[in-house]
C-alpha cells in the first residue's frame, strides 16, 4: 500500500484547512485509515481514524474541530481542520491499516504534510 498525503500548509490561527490522502496498491487489506500528527519534539500522536464501516475516533483535543471523512470509491480519506489553533502545528501523518481478526495490525505510512497554524 502506497499512501500520497497532500493539502498542508500555512494557515492563521480560526482558520481552516484540508488534508487528503490517497491510496495505492493493496487496497483490498486496509480497513481503517486515519491520521496522525507529530509536533517538533513530541511523540506521533493519534489525530483520527475512520473504519470502512464508517466509525470515527478522535483525539480529545480535535474533537467538534476536526472531520475525518473517505471516499471509497478514490480510495482517499481527508480530514476537514477548522477552527485552527498554534498548538495544531505539526506534521500530519496518513495512515492505512490492516487490522486481523486477531486485533493484529500492519500500518502502512503516507510521508508526511506540513500544518502550520500562526498566531
Amino acid at each position: 500500500v502506497q499512501l500520497q498525503a497532500s493539502g498542508g500548509g500555512l494557515v492563521q490561527a480560526g482558520g481552516s484547512l484540508r488534508l487528503s490522502c490517497a491510496a495505492s496498491g493493496s487496497r483490498f487489506s486496509i480497513n481503517i485509515m486515519g491520521w496522525y500528527r507529530q509536533a517538533p519534539g513530541s511523540q506521533r500522536e493519534l489525530v483520527a481514524t475512520i473504519t470502512t464501516s464508517g466509525i470515527t475516533n478522535y483525539a480529545d483535543s480535535v474533537k467538534g474541530r476536526f472531520t475525518i471523512s473517505v471516499d471509497a470509491a478514490k480510495s482517499t480519506v481527508y480530514l476537514q481542520m477548522n477552527s485552527l489553533k498554534p498548538e495544531d502545528t505539526a506534521v500530519y501523518y496518513c495512515l492505512a491499516r490492516h487490522r486481523d481478526v486477531s486485533d493484529y495490525d500492519t500500518d502502512y505510512w503516507g510521508q508526511g504534510t506540513l500544518v502550520t497554524v500562526s498566531s
